[in-house]
């Protein structure tokens, strides 16, 4: 049984982990590096991310900095950043790349409000599907007549304080990227 809940404790940090990285991405009122960190480059006939290549920093809330590494990277961050979703111009200043963020309209942020709950749901569907699957193993080890009925009613309450505890932690982190989102 132990093994059990270890596995769905393990699914549920990984799911956790998952929606943080998820979220990262989403753009707030407020400039962050986690924007582009993933972005892929095409250099030397291969799709690198961008963290990979060069330094990303804020030095203010609407403006990001990528000085990359190799300065023969430069025009290829540039396209690619061009060819992506973000909507943002480049700018080649020297030996780093600038970009300005605009505001985001109200239309944008219902819309990443949206996402961001999409996001938050698939994430549930994900530690439910763990939780159900843990579920059948135990009923399995019940039939097998390798754990009593009562220790599977004990083992079942644990998984739901797992589940609820899980619930809690991932409706906190939502609220504070929600608060991240709505703030002008």
């Amino acid at each position: 049984m132990r093994e059990i809940l270890k596995t769905f404790e393990q699914e549920l940090a990984r799911a956790k982990d998952l929606f943080r990285a998820d979220i990262s991405s989403l753009r707030t009122g407020r400039a962050s590096p986690a924007l582009l960190e993933d972005l892929e480059i095409e250099r030397y006939d291969a799709k690198t991310p961008l963290k990979h290549i060069a330094s990303i920093s804020a030095p203010d809330a609407r403006s990001l900095v990528i000085q990359p590494w190799d300065k023969g990277a430069l025009e290829a961050i540039g396209k690619a950043i061009e060819n992506s979703s973000l909507h943002i111009a480049p700018i080649a200043d020297g030996d780093h790349i600038r970009l300005t963020l605009p505001q985001l309209t109200e239309e944008r942020r219902k819309d990443l409000l949206k996402i961001l709950g999409a996001k938050t749901e698939e994430t549930r569907v994900r530690a439910r599907r763990a939780r159900d699957d843990a579920w059948k193993e135990i009923q399995q080890s019940e039939k097998n007549k390798t754990i009593s009925e009562d220790e599977k009613f004990r083992v079942k309450d644990e998984l739901q304080k797992k589940m609820d505890g899980f619930n809690t932690e991932l409706e906190e982190v939502r609220k504070k990227k929600e608060k991240e989102i709505v703030e002008v």
